[in-house]
């Protein structure tokens, strides 16, 4: 068309280049240029747009004159996404959820519409789907729809002089990258238009007190699409994980003004719709084996909670000249620190085997205080000398072979008890010379010595 010219920008930093480049010249990132649509002479209303989230008076203003607001949170009536948010759904604030298609992200703000609505006005913007799609997925889910009105819509004027009517006090868009500004010529889903719909969106958040919940789409590397700087505009980044084939779900913040980071939700997906699971340990350690070499329990903390997560380990004689290390759930670099140490120090040959490492559940584990655990669970699959069932292990491992202490032992072992563990295994640092904790028969740790003959004295008992 006249008037317009292709360019490229750099999804991580906005660097504009007539031609394709494979790495960023401002940011230094790779393969990080999209194609997009420039136009020579905006047009009038392009122009006349603000760019800006705050506008008004731009007055300095003295830190004493400052005023705060009430920053009264919500409550969604899902309880596992209240922790994940801080405490509930903060008025005026903006929220993005990501998440790989099909994961339940749709699903998950039909049903939080209820509750939303007892008390609130809901405006629910979809631009993929119909309206009539929307009422048959909140019949399935048991959705009464009080106080919710639906919009399908993707152009964000038109969204915006709707919303000023119906005046709600939430808005869901699902999802960003379908909606376009007649101020970008370029089609939806650009990042020109997907910044300049989220800046709006943020802009009523902000200026008008309306909390906004964003659906972000991601790209095939795993990563929400559209610019960077999407993510530095909200208040709060939620991602939604797990495997499409499996029930479980796992949504965790990675980004939050108003609470914490380490938080996670735990959801199963029914045909019902997303179930809180409120015990996430029951749920990972329901189908757990029992009398096998290789199998292991940690305890992980979340934010708050503490998490017991069965870890398995098989260790295989290898076919090729190169072993493999593969690790699910597991930092793979952590994997090769272990597995080093275990080599150096015991003499434990695993240079000539295959290793897999598995966390149950989809769960990550990012925690060193998971490293015993994991240091136990392959000792256990080299020499298949077996672990106690009602076993647990917790500690971190150093390059020397010793064992570290770790932070709110006390919380971890309590969680232990609960779910029936009668041993544990901790650095002996926090073992403090207790013979036991909330019932919890204690075995303390120095080194990983002591790991191989705890093992030796069990498989002889």
């Amino acid at each position: 068309m006249k008037g317009l010219k292709t360019v490229y920008i750099c999804s991580e930093c906005e660097y504009l280049s007539p031609k394709w480049l494979g790495k960023c010249p401002k940011c230094n990132s790779w393969n990080t240029f999209v194609e997009d649509v420039e136009q020579v002479s905006p047009p009038p209303t392009a122009k006349a747009r603000t760019s800006t989230i705050f506008s008004g008076d731009s007055r300095a203003q003295s830190f004493d004159e400052l005023t705060t607001s009430d920053y009264i949170r919500s409550e969604t009536g899902l309880s596992e996404l209240d922790r994940v948010l801080g405490g509930g759904l903060v008025l005026g604030s903006a929220v993005l959820i990501s998440g790989e298609p099909g994961i339940g992200k749709s699903t998950l703000l039909l049903q939080i519409c209820d509750t939303l609505g007892a008390q609130k006005k809901v405006l629910y913007v979809s631009g993929e789907e119909s309206s009539g799609q929307i009422k048959l997925r909140a019949q399935r889910l048991c959705v009464t729809g009080k106080n919710l009105y639906i919009l399908t819509e993707t152009n964000i004027e038109k969204i915006l002089s709707e919303a000023k009517k119906v005046s709600p006090d939430v808005i869901i868009v699902d999802s960003v990258q379908t909606m376009y500004s007649d101020a970008i010529s370029s089609s939806p889903g650009s990042v020109s238009n997907v910044k300049e719909v989220a800046l709006s969106f943020i802009s009523k958040a902000k200026s008008e007190g309306v909390s906004v919940i964003l659906v972000g789409h991601v790209n095939k590397e795993g990563g929400i699409a559209g610019p960077k700087v999407l993510e530095h505009m909200v208040d709060a980044v939620l991602n939604f994980e797990g495997d499409k084939r499996q029930s479980y779900r796992i949504i965790r913040a990675q980004k939050n003004r108003f609470g914490s980071t380490n938080e996670i939700g735990v959801f199963e997906m029914t045909d019902k719709g997303l179930r809180q699971v409120p015990n996430p340990s029951e749920m990972l350690l329901s189908d757990r084996p029992t009398d096998i070499s290789g199998n292991c329990a940690v305890c992980t903390i979340e934010g708050t909670r503490p998490i017991v997560a069965e870890i398995q380990a098989l260790v295989t004689q290898s076919a090729f000249p190169a072993p493999r290390r593969t690790s699910n759930g597991i930092d793979y670099n952590r994997t090769c620190l272990i597995l080093a140490v275990l080599e150096k120090r015991l003499g434990l040959k695993f240079s000539s085997s295959d290793v897999y490492l598995n966390v149950i559940g989809g769960l990550e584990i990012d925690e060193p205080a998971s490293d015993l655990g994991i240091a136990m669970a392959l000792i256990s699959s080299l020499t298949d000398k077996k672990i106690p069932d009602d076993l647990i292990a917790i500690g971190e491992i150093g390059l020397a072979g010793e064992c570290r202490g770790i932070s709110s032992i006390e919380q971890r072992v309590k969680e232990a008890a609960r779910l029936g563990f009668t041993t544990a295994l901790i650095p002996a640092s926090n073992a403090s010379g207790c013979p036991t904790i909330n019932g919890i028969k204690i075995y303390p740790v120095k080194t990983i010595y002591d790991v191989i003959k705890f093992l030796k004295n069990e498989n002889n008992k």
